[in-house]
């Protein structure tokens, strides 16, 4: 045979073998095959929200999500446990808290959270900060325990561990002069303990200092923002009420909000700690534009308090918004060992530049709040972030995938999805809780 022809037959096998694209495009979803943990009992009136899941030694996963009726705002979070890889579950304990957390320490697994208050006159853009522990693998949980009765906020973000200490960040809401949505106010703060200690004592505890949003940027209360060059804000701001943008849609003042904690390992980097006492929290930026993260680090000091501040470039200038694929919504951040990769599940934003009155009637918000996409990135450096594969999909804008937790469970990870289909009331009030596992994850690695 013609060598020639032996090359192209070569070829040809090759790429017979390959999977075949979906048709209508390129990209395989990687998960778009999943497990419903959880089913909203009226989609019309009552929403899933907050999962959370951790992966046990020995194979067992625990999550929880909360349920929120939004007519009567009422609320509990559910806990399960899982033994046969997420196919069934069993409901452990229902706890009357809110935009709660699962985190392993020592032998204990806990649940971190605000808690409900539903009694009439409450506050309700935050709650204080609680905590529940189950020393038998998910099985049983104490009451919570309140830890901090000031005003709190966040989201199932992930946790750290060095040293034998748990990291973690929740945001205080610190003034309350913001009369619309108040992710300004918000002060993301390093929460630290040993891993040994109980938890479910405040003392347990040491909080880093506090820095709040609106007090970053000059000018921010003024609506004189000392910021140009890169469009942010990308709508006028007036603080404190927000600005009316069209389509029912008003654009609240900036801020960051739903952080994560990381720190930098590699020797080579920048910003390379070579004691190991600073950590960087990656956050939420509310900017109107998309694929923007907030960027703050957390300095640990000799006498062990720890300092909030900005991070800063080479030249001296300072550093905020950090350039980030789906930075505009909530993600969810996780190291790898093996790889020794930062592992990133989000959202994706197809239709940002859409002019409002011309977004699908069942797009929810303003044109950075796509949520039927969630996508999975990886990097070395927090900075140049790699595309590994889009995770699932909803059918239609309004049938979202969104605010996922994520967590290596052995060779896989599984994906616990704020999700919704057709019933739901809309991409952010979801009706359904749904897992995602992807298979030999490190495998997308190129």
């Amino acid at each position: 045979m013609n060598p020639c022809w032996r090359l192209l037959c070569l070829a040809l096998a090759f790429a017979a073998a390959l999977p075949a694209a979906p048709a209508g495009g390129p990209i395989r979803a990687l998960a778009n095959d999943h497990l419903v943990v959880a089913e909203s009992p009226d989609p019309a009136t009552t929403a899933l929200y907050t999962p959370s899941i951790v992966a046990l030694p020995g194979g067992r996963l625990v999550a929880c999500h909360t349920q929120t009726n939004r007519i009567q705002k009422h609320g509990q979070t559910f806990i399960l446990t899982s033994d046969d890889g997420g196919r069934s579950w069993k409901r452990r304990a229902t706890s009357p808290t809110n935009q709660g957390r699962l985190f392993l320490a020592g032998d204990s697994v806990y649940y971190l959270a605000t808690r409900f208050f539903i009694r009439p006159g409450s506050n309700p853009k935050g709650e204080p900060l609680c905590i529940q522990r189950s020393r038998d693998r998910g099985e049983t949980w104490s009451e919570p325990s309140n830890l901090d009765s000031r005003t709190w906020h966040q989201t199932a973000a992930n946790t750290w561990r060095a040293r034998g200490c748990v990291y973690l960040v929740v945001e205080r809401l610190t003034v309350d002069n913001i009369r619309s949505w108040y992710v300004g106010a918000l002060a993301p703060i390093l929460m630290r303990a040993r891993e040994t200690d109980d938890l479910t004592r405040a003392e347990a505890w040491t909080h880093a200092s506090e820095l709040t949003f609106q007090d970053l940027i000059p000018g921010y209360r003024e609506n004189q923002l000392a910021t140009d060059f890169f469009g942010v804000p990308f709508y006028r701001q007036s603080f404190p009420r927000g600005t009316p943008i069209g389509r029912g849609e008003n654009f609240p003042p900036l801020g960051w909000l739903e952080t994560n904690v990381v720190q930098i390992l590699d020797p080579d980097h920048v910003w390379h700690d070579p004691h190991g006492r600073t950590f960087h929290l990656l956050a939420r930026a509310h900017t109107g534009l998309t694929n923007y993260a907030a960027l703050a680090k957390v300095t640990e000091n000799p006498d062990g308090t720890m300092t909030t501040s900005l991070e800063q470039a080479p030249s001296g200038k300072t550093l905020l918004f950090l350039p980030m694929p789906g930075g505009h919504l909530r993600f969810h951040v996780v190291y790898d060992t093996t790889t020794r990769l930062f592992w990133m599940v989000g959202s994706q934003s197809t239709d940002s530049m859409t002019q409002l009155e011309r977004l699908p009637k069942d797009r929810y918000g303003r044109g950075d709040n796509e949520r039927h996409r969630l996508v999975l990135h990886f990097v070395r450096n927090l900075v140049d972030w790699c595309f590994a594969g889009l995770v699932a999909t909803g059918a239609t804008a309004k049938e979202s995938r969104h605010y996922a937790s994520m967590e290596i469970d052995g060779d896989d990870l599984v994906i616990l999805s704020r999700s919704g289909d057709a019933r739901a009331s809309s991409a952010h009030d979801g009706n359904l809780i749904t897992l995602h596992r992807v298979r030999q994850f490190r495998a997308l690695v190129y």
